[in-house]
């Protein structure tokens, strides 16, 4: 399940890319991936930018699609966390 926490992955990816660091944003998932037991060699990994919600304070979300390798479904609940937005 989610965690209430301001600065949850997705918007720490939406400000890497705002701030053109953009080439270290799948070592963030990666690692992020790895924290939780999942190896990330099983996935790959795909960012959407979106505009952001209103009264957030950034101009763009980014929206992190994973894809099995193997082409098995990924966990529902993986993939909301991954995009969870405070």
């Amino acid at each position: 399940m989610a965690r209430l926490d301001p600065y949850n992955l997705r918007m720490q990816i939406s400000r890497m890319f705002e701030q053109g660091q953009s080439l270290f944003v799948n070592f963030k998932v990666e690692d992020w991936l790895r924290e939780r037991g999942v190896d990330p060699n099983d996935y790959i990994i795909t960012f959407h930018q979106k505009p952001a919600p209103k009264g957030s304070n950034l101009k763009t979300i980014v929206e992190i699609e994973l894809r099995r390798k193997d082409g098995q479904p990924v966990d529902p609940e993986l993939q909301a966390d991954i995009n969870y937005f405070a």
